[in-house]
């Protein structure tokens, strides 16, 4: 019987809140908005004006520049940030791939040892910098790509 009863108020007791240590407010919480809200809308604009970027990968033609362009047409004039979005995106691009033909004529002048490796450093970069502005994208926060080319203002 005893037993049960402490069986019971373990069951029942509340464990202890943790409290920050005195003179510290604990941070924020970080809650994302909810689907469908006007801010998911726009988070999920921005990432994939960069995200679409990546469509070279699967094999489209120029995609990687065609992918943010088309994104950034459809959607520039609904939300403000996907028009900043957009062009940082395509800017970026748009140098990654003037980068790859200059690497690539470079072969034909016989430096084909160093253009390979190089045209490979080019697309890696494209690849991971647009999958990074992405993510800051969907998190709400500005990126800014390095040594891309500001061609469309």
């Amino acid at each position: 019987m005893a037993d049960e009863q402490t069986q019971s108020q373990n069951q029942t007791q509340v464990p202890p809140t943790i409290q920050p240590p005195p003179g510290q407010t604990p941070p924020p919480p970080m809650n994302p908005p909810p689907p469908g809200s006007p801010e998911s809308s726009v988070r999920m604009w921005n990432m994939l004006c960069h995200l679409s970027a990546l469509s070279a990968v699967i094999g489209v033609p120029f995609g990687n520049i065609l992918g943010p362009l088309v994104v950034w047409q459809i959607k520039k004039n609904e939300y403000p940030s996907v028009d900043i979005h957009g062009k940082a995106a395509l800017n970026f691009q748009i140098t990654v791939t003037l980068a790859a033909l200059v690497v690539g004529g470079s072969m034909f002048f016989c430096l084909f040892i160093l253009a390979v490796p190089a045209l490979m450093l080019i697309g890696l970069a494209g690849l991971v910098f647009a999958i990074i502005a992405g993510i800051k994208a969907n998190n709400g926060e500005e990126f800014k790509y390095p040594w891309s080319l500001e061609l469309i203002k």
